[in-house]
């Protein structure tokens, strides 16, 4: 019997896609005797709640597998943490994963990006473009609880687009000023490929298909929780979430009118 990898596709009439593909945290029983790291290490280095961040009125990909046992942000090589340097300096396997069950995770690597390629030729066939919320979120804490916040390398959120065309440019400007304005006068401190530049996701849509849309790839400091213990703070998680939704009307003038 194969691995178990979850995932949850849902499509929506929209050419926008919200993609949370670190947001898992389960692992096929059959691997867990091989893990050298214990579940609250894995779930410090997973993405926690961007699959609420992802409730958009988008089609969405959403990963309920952990990306310790399969990064799809990763080129395929590099998609099981195998060596130290690939997982913050992490020892994640006791010993030398089979070739069996690598065989299976990298088998499953190529089904699950080959739907992915599917989906987003269905949607530019049906909408003539595309575009991907690729949500994440980043530890600004990795040193221990209590380490100090350096705002300046840490921004609230950071937007990666180094993988993106050109002709996007002015719809990415748009896009940022839109999320560092939310309610009631509230600034938020949104940057450009400061802390990330984009992952091997937006690598790989933009290569095929960066002409006919763009990935943001939308970093979030964790400060909508406790990046140590996992508790959420739910005001802080909604707030984010509110500047993703205000951002719609904004991608969608720039389709409407600019494309």
């Amino acid at each position: 019997m194969s691995l178990t990898y979850l995932y949850q596709l849902e499509r929506y009439d929209s050419p926008f896609w919200a993609f949370a593909i670190h947001d898992g945290h389960h692992v096929d029983e059959r691997l867990i005797p091989h893990f050298n790291i214990s579940e609250d290490e894995r779930l410090r280095e997973e993405d926690p709640y961007t699959a609420i961040l992802a409730e958009l009125p988008f089609n969405r990909f959403v990963s309920g597998t952990s990306r310790f046992q399969l990064d799809l942000n990763r080129k395929q090589e590099d998609a099981i943490y195998l060596r130290p340097e690939q997982s913050w300096g992490m020892h994640v396997w006791r010993s030398d994963l089979p070739d069996e069950l690598k065989s299976q995770l990298y088998a499953t690597y190529d089904r699950v990006y080959n739907e992915i390629n599917r989906e987003i030729e269905r949607t530019i066939d049906r909408y003539g473009y595309f575009l991907v919320y690729d949500i994440h979120s980043y530890n600004m804490r990795r040193d221990g609880p209590e380490a100090k916040l350096d705002n300046t390398a840490n921004p609230q959120i950071n937007i990666g687009t180094s993988h993106n065309h050109a002709k996007w440019r002015k719809l990415t400007d748009q896009f940022i000023k839109t999320l560092q304005s939310g309610k009631d006068g509230q600034t938020y401190d949104v940057r450009e490929n400061v802390k990330f530049k984009g992952g091997f996701l937006s690598a790989y849509l933009n290569d095929k298909f960066g002409d006919k849309g763009c990935v943001f790839s939308i970093e979030f400091r964790k400060d909508f929780m406790d990046e140590w213990t996992g508790e959420v703070y739910p005001q802080k998680l909604q707030e984010y979430k509110q500047l993703l939704l205000q951002s719609i009307e904004t991608v969608e003038n720039y389709f409407a009118y600019e494309r």
